[in-house]
């Protein structure tokens, strides 16, 4: 969304491509050239177009959403060299119809996200138009929450999701909680799931958004929906949260920040393992109802410094840099910063205005798959959870990663601890706890399989009946070390992420080195020390084993 409107920020100093129309010069309105690829179209006006014209622009906006994933921002009253040239009223008005046709062929709507008056007495405008896949219920975002302990997650999630402000004593926050030792704590221990939904009028629909409603109404009725991955703050649940960032592979992360406390704690270790998976961020302040915040954003510029991260702080104010900050979200040269209160209510107007505005950005994981898209491919399901549900068989939550699974699919899990794998068939499939027909790659769901299997843990896959899979237990990775006390040798012993997989490891060699020291970088071999894991060349690694911590990627694997 790298619109006209983009550049309201202060890194605007070290990045001239983006700008916004509330800064352009007024002797010298005009912007970069129209970009030939992304989702960004600039159009002078579409005043009564020829039935050719018509079906050319219709051909041209179908494009555009193809490339924003369901989402185009078209900046009317803009010439294509990026001059502003702005419109009449009667002129903005025709061209805002026609462009309402259009997205109505489509099946498409639109929405203004904001207009700007010009000196010469004309205006632009910034449009939204979004079109829900057709092979899809809605535009879907993942949202991973991050965060020290008691610095409000689930609280604001909580009010975020049910429609109702806190009474200053976490009460918003038992819905998010999963186990009884939570509620009795405060303290998320596990990976929980929450939705917010939004209409094509950027409308929120949550729980509070009608009476009685279910969550299988929320995803009916959204076009876009936000699922957020509520991860524990508690040092003790590291490795949760790790598994929740390196397997749901999040489109973005949230980090929350008491403003009573300020970025303490384990705020610097999630968000220094966010940069390092390349998650794009935003920082939520809470409690601002408590403290004002103003301490707290004045260390934030090098609390990012300390996590590796160049972004800038751009603090939000109002809904015109709420805008700016959702089209420069994908780009990295700004962090959002909202100022909010779970008890008020203030500041999550903005929050919510962000959500909807936020693009439909892709994982690291899902680009790699796109740049080679082949609808055909071998589904892949990664198990993050299971369970057994009564009669009704074993039942696996997780993420597709590859191809597409329906209702009948024959699958095979695996590796057992021989590495082979055993035949499975998917009986039933939900999303969003709602129950579903089919589940495509991107999605994260729950599949029920005919069979119980004796050997079931998270960090098996479930693949095609015809793929030949095999588990291993030797692999190679590129490895770069952040951080190591002293240095890492032949038989040093750490737990290493990878994707949904989560094992103990043990380096077996370092290739062209004796050992490894902070900064530098290796290619090592590993061996998983208890069972087998299906892992692919490409795949991004991260290990921690006390303070010392590292990124790799997965250069050579070597089934069994």
């Amino acid at each position: 969304m790298d619109s006209f409107l983009s550049l309201f920020d202060p890194s605007s100093e070290t990045n001239n491509e983006h700008y916004s129309i509330d800064n352009v010069n007024n002797n010298n309105e005009s912007l970069p050239p129209e970009p030939q690829v992304g989702n960004v179209e600039y159009k002078l006006k579409i005043i009564n177009p020829t039935k050719q014209r018509f079906e050319h622009l219709v051909t041209q906006l179908k494009w555009r959403l193809r490339e924003g994933n369901g989402e185009a921002i078209y900046e009317i009253g803009v010439e294509d060299s990026g001059i502003l040239a702005g419109l009449s009223k009667w002129d903005m008005k025709a061209s805002l119809q026609t462009l309402h046709a259009m997205a109505t062929k489509l099946g498409a709507t639109i929405a203004v996200l904001r207009e700007r008056h010009l000196d010469n007495g004309r205006s632009v405008s910034e449009v939204l138009v979004r079109k829900v896949p057709d092979d899809q219920n809605n535009i879907e975002i993942r949202v991973a929450v991050l965060g020290n302990a008691d610095a409000g997650k689930s609280t604001l999630l909580g009010v975020l999701t049910q429609g109702k402000l806190d009474n200053g004593k976490g009460r918003a926050r038992l819905n998010m909680f999963r186990h009884l030792h939570e509620i009795q704590s405060g303290r998320t221990s596990s990976i929980s799931h929450a939705i917010l939904g939004f209409n094509s009028q950027g409308q929120p629909i949550n729980y509070g958004y009608s009476e009685l409603i279910t969550e299988e109404e929320i995803c009916d009725t959204s076009t876009k929906l936000v699922t957020f991955l509520d991860l524990a703050g508690y040092k003790k649940y590291i490795r949760t949260t790790i598994q929740g960032l390196s397997g749901y592979s999040p489109h973005y992360a949230m980090l929350v920040i008491s403003s009573t406390a300020g970025a303490v704690g384990m705020a610097h270790e999630h968000l220094a393992i966010a940069v390092a998976l390349n998650v794009p961020f935003f920082i939520v302040i809470t409690k601002t109802d408590l403290a004002t915040p103003h301490s707290t954003l004045q260390s934030l510029e090098s609390f990012l410094k300390q996590v590796g991260s160049r972004k800038v702080p751009l603090i939000i104010k109002n809904i015109d840099d709420v805008i700016t900050a959702g089209a420069n979200q994908l780009t990295e040269n700004v962090v959002p910063i909202f100022c909010v209160s779970s008890v008020n209510g203030e500041g999550l107007e903005m929050l919510f205005k962000f959500l909807h505005v936020l693009p439909p950005g892709i994982s690291l994981k899902e680009k790699e798959r796109l740049e080679q898209v082949n609808y055909l491919e071998a589904p892949e399901f990664h198990i993050d959870e299971n369970f057994r549900a009564g009669d009704l068989g074993q039942v696996m939550g997780g993420l597709l990663t590859k191809g597409v699974v329906t209702e009948g699919t024959r699958m095979q899990i695996g590796p057992m601890k021989d590495g082979n794998f055993e035949l499975c068939v998917v009986k039933s499939i939900h999303r969003n706890r709602v129950p579903c027909r089919m589940v495509r790659a991107g999605q994260s769901a729950a599949l029920c399989v005919d069979k119980y299997v004796n050997y079931l843990r998270n960090g098996l896959v479930l693949l095609s009946a015809q793929t030949a899979g095999r588990g291993c237990l030797f692999f190679q990775a590129s490895v770069s070390v952040l951080f190591h006390a002293t240095a890492i040798y032949k038989g040093f012993q750490t737990t290493v992420h990878i994707g949904n997989v989560r094992q103990t490891a043990v380096v077996i060699g370092i290739f062209a080195s004796k050992c490894l020291h902070t900064n530098e970088r290796a290619s090592v071999l590993f061996k998983f020390k208890n069972y087998p894991e299906y892992v692919n060349v490409g795949q991004r690694l991260l290990f921690r084993e006390g303070a010392a911590k590292g990124i790799g990627e997965i250069t050579q694997v070597f089934p069994m």
